[in-house]
């Protein structure tokens, strides 16, 4: 194999590992690391208390790579439509990413996006992604969101953890296309509720 070959194959497996789930995220049965973040919901922040959150039921938290790019969008649409079906598996839906709590001001309350049906966290340091053994890549000069503007944070993987009142993961959701991964995690919060 020549140097030329050899660097396809890296490159090709590198895209590759891209696009599977970290195998080190944590898994079902581990206890899920509590946090306390600034959050937004409809576009008003407020502080978001995992452990407050799971006296109500459990708790699905979903990482995401940016607010206002194409993948984090389809899924933040697909999670508002389905809120009420969460809703009524008394399941709590909060979105962790990167981003400013400026930005999720608006991503939470855009009516194309999240529509102000669930909320939003900033994990502007990555403390909390990493808490849950995901992969955080750093910002990456020039990138741009879908409004156009520049993305000056880092990017969690795409995995969604669902945690029971008793603060386990019940299932780690990662590896699915933005839409199937809310699709599963519904699924997951319904089993539980026996529905």
């Amino acid at each position: 194999m020549n140097h030329s070959s050899k660097g396809l194959l890296l490159t090709g497996l590198l895209a590759l590992g891209a696009a599977l789930p970290a195998a080190a995220a944590l898994q079902a049965g581990a206890a899920a690391p509590d946090f306390v973040a600034q959050a937004s919901l409809a576009g008003k922040p407020f502080k978001f208390s995992l452990k407050d959150a799971l006296k109500k039921g459990p708790v699905v938290v979903y990482f995401y790579p940016s607010a206002y790019t194409g993948g984090c969008n389809v899924q933040a649409h697909t999670f508002a439509v389905n809120s009420d079906k969460f809703a009524a598996a008394g399941a709590t839906i909060i979105g962790v990413s990167l981003d400013s709590i400026e930005r999720l001001n608006d991503f939470s309350a855009d009516p194309e996006y999240c529509a102000g049906k669930f909320a939003t966290a900033s994990d502007a340091d990555g403390k909390i992604s990493r808490s849950y053994d995901l992969q955080v890549r750093e910002a990456g000069s020039g990138k741009k969101d879908t409004r156009g503007k520049d993305i000056d944070h880092g990017f969690a993987e795409r995995t969604t953890f669902v945690v029971t009142p008793d603060g386990k993961i019940a299932a780690t959701v990662g590896g699915l296309n933005p839409a199937e991964n809310v699709t599963k995690s519904l699924e997951i919060v319904q089993k539980l509720k026996g529905g």
